[in-house]
């Protein structure tokens, strides 16, 4: 297991800066869970210390609500399969190789779901054309600033704009 964070690697060099952020916390997420949780017995995963959640409920719910968060990024609504899979996270019987597993896709799922939103941002920004991009991450687009006449913010623009 590495010792230096994914951040200090210099991995995803080809991912602009926020979603490369993104991804190093993704990677390190995966990192961390092997490490402390992957060892557990699938008694341990399921124990309830007074009560409170289980592990195998917490690792279900990362895996599932970054499927849920960048379901709203892209702009659109959960789907049934989400819904019912979010009143499942705390069932319990789940085993540590089915709890990983999950976990593994949904991190590779998101790793590529990022990319893209940080690949069409960045080409939006750019202004290079993005129109593949735009029906799914159109809600997101409409969070980044825009001058008046509607090109991207940027702060020699906005200079310009103060002084007019």
């Amino acid at each position: 297991m590495p010792t230096v964070e994914p951040w200090l690697r210099g991995i995803e060099p080809d991912v602009p800066g926020v979603g490369r952020a993104v991804l190093h916390a993704l990677q390190l997420a995966d990192e961390d869970l092997r490490k402390w949780c992957g060892n557990l017995s699938d008694s341990e995963v399921n124990e309830r210390p007074a009560g409170m959640a289980p592990v195998a409920f917490h690792i279900r719910h990362l895996a599932r609500s970054l499927d849920r968060l960048l379901t709203y990024g892209e702009g659109r609504s959960l789907s049934e399969e989400q819904r019912a899979a979010l009143r499942t996270e705390l069932d319990p019987g789940a085993t540590r190789d089915e709890l990983f597993a999950e976990l593994s896709a949904a991190l590779a799922d998101a790793t590529a779901r990022v990319r893209a939103l940080a690949s069409c941002i960045w080409k939006s920004r750019e202004r290079w054309e993005a129109s593949a991009c735009q029906p799914r991450w159109e809600a997101c687009w409409s969070t980044w600033p825009t001058t008046r006449n509607g090109t991207w913010d940027k702060p020699s623009q906005r200079r310009k704009l103060w002084r007019q």
